[in-house]
């Protein structure tokens, strides 16, 4: 008869199963290579094997019960205390001003989007648009201020 402890959940880092059969007590694991082995042991030995299995699965209740299971890590909780998290509400209403800017400024000329987004985007200058497009500086500004106001009325 073998007798094993089924109905015992093992932490994952348990590498040994205890049975008993016909009065002998084994112990068996996969040793370096991957191969099962069984070896005899004596009671007190079962016994103390048996013990720390118990306490094994003491702890993991223990810890099953009263610890938050999360990935707690000094980064998680560096960004929980410096980054508030953002509402809902926020979220959306972000949402719906990145939807409007982006239809406003698809609306706009040709050329007042195309030096919109080398100011802003391409981070170029007025007089770096200006030798790039064969115009004059002013030309650049003018049309970047139009477009700015126009963007600003649309927004409202």
């Amino acid at each position: 008869m073998i007798e094993k402890h089924p109905n015992r959940k093992k932490d994952k880092y348990n590498p040994y199963t205890l049975t008993i059969t016909e009065g002998h007590y084994y112990l068996s694991f996969k040793d370096g290579r991957g191969k099962q082995q069984n070896i005899e042991i004596d009671e007190m030995l079962y016994q103390t094997f048996d013990r720390f299995e118990l306490e094994d699965i003491s702890h993991l209740n223990r810890v099953s019960r009263h610890i938050e299971h999360s990935e707690l890590t000094e980064e998680t909780l560096n960004d929980r205390a410096f980054y508030k998290a953002e509402r809902i509400e926020d979220i959306v209403s972000e949402s719906i001003e990145y939807e409007q800017l982006h239809r406003a400024v698809s609306e706009l000329p040709e050329v007042q989007r195309r030096r919109l987004k080398l100011y802003f985007f391409g981070e170029l200058t007025y007089e770096q648009i200006a030798k790039l497009e064969g115009c004059k500086y002013q030309a650049v500004q003018c049309s970047i201020k139009a477009a700015l106001k126009t963007i600003k009325k649309f927004m409202k």
